[in-house]
This record gives structure tokens, C-alpha cells and sequence, in this order.
């Protein structure tokens, strides 16, 4: 008897990683930063290239060097929409803190009333992106599950004014 061949590993296509409640979200944010309506005919994978380097890119970019504002721009917007997208799943409200060196080392917090839910060490922010839309959808969904399942097993220290 032979076994079937199909694969349940296969990669999520990109229209489900589009619909992913934090690729939705950063989508949402960087099209929020469009005061203009410069990007009004742009697709969202197009406004979300600037997070996705190829092996190529990535080579091309220095090992050592200080983050542009554009990088640091897109940095506080990939964790900005990690908070929106928390606060919508759990009511709480979640703020960003971030501190950061000229020299693109420093920490990004989120932070829901007493609770920190995420907290990353950032270095070499100059390099920040991901080699493919599937890696950042999963590095803003991980951040994402993980702070909603802090918040709902520590409710009362994520309410504000407790």
C-alpha cells in the first residue's frame, strides 16, 4: 500500500499571509503614513518591499553602519503595528517605547498598562528587514501571539489604571 504524497507543510500562500490580523495592520500604518496619496495605486506588496531584502540586498548592505531615517522610520512602524494589532484583539491598550543609538543598537518595548509584552534587543537596525514576506509575517505574528497570550493570562496588570 503506498502513502499519498501530498505535503501539509506547503508555504502560506501570500494572500494568506496578507490576511494575517499583523501584515493587515502594518499595511494599514504604512498606507496611514501617505498624507499625499502617493501610494494610493500601489498594491500592499509593493508598500511592504521595503521590509523584504534578498540575499542579494542584504549582501549589498554594510556589516557596520547607522540606521538612515527611513529604516528607523519603517522599524517604528513594523512595532507600531504590532500594538494596533494587539490592541484590537484584546481591548488593551499598547503603547511602543523605543530607545535607540546613532549606531542602530537599542531596545523596542510594548507596553500594556504594567505589562511589558514585548521586548526586543535591537542591534544592526541599518540591516532591518526579512528575506521574504513569510518571515516577516511571522516575526510580527509571533510577537503578536505571544503579547495577546501575555495580556489574557495577566489581565489585571494590563489594565490601564490599575
Amino acid at each position: 500500500m503506498t502513502e499519498p504524497t501530498t505535503l501539509d507543510t506547503a508555504a502560506p500562500s501570500d494572500e494568506a499571509l496578507m490576511a494575517t490580523p499583523f501584515v493587515q495592520q502594518l499595511v494599514k500604518q504604512m498606507r496611514a503614513q501617505d498624507i499625499h496619496g502617493t501610494w494610493e495605486g500601489k498594491s500592499d506588496l509593493t508598500l511592504l518591499k521595503p521590509y523584504i531584502h534578498t540575499a542579494e540586498e542584504r549582501r549589498a548592505l554594510p556589516i557596520i553602519g547607522d540606521p538612515d531615517p527611513e529604516t528607523l522610520w519603517h522599524l517604528e512602524i513594523f512595532y507600531n503595528a504590532i500594538a494596533v494589532a494587539i490592541e484590537r484583539e484584546t481591548g488593551q491598550m499598547v503603547s511602543p517605547m523605543m530607545k535607540m543609538s546613532h549606531e542602530g543598537f537599542g531596545r523596542m518595548v510594548l507596553i500594556a498598562g504594567r505589562l511589558v509584552v514585548v521586548n526586543k534587543q535591537l542591534r544592526d537596525v541599518h540591516r532591518f528587514g526579512f528575506p521574504s514576506l513569510t518571515k516577516l509575517a511571522d516575526a510580527g505574528g509571533k510577537f503578536f501571539n505571544e503579547a495577546v497570550a501575555m495580556i489574557r493570562a495577566y489581565p489585571e496588570v494590563a489594565q490601564y489604571g490599575a
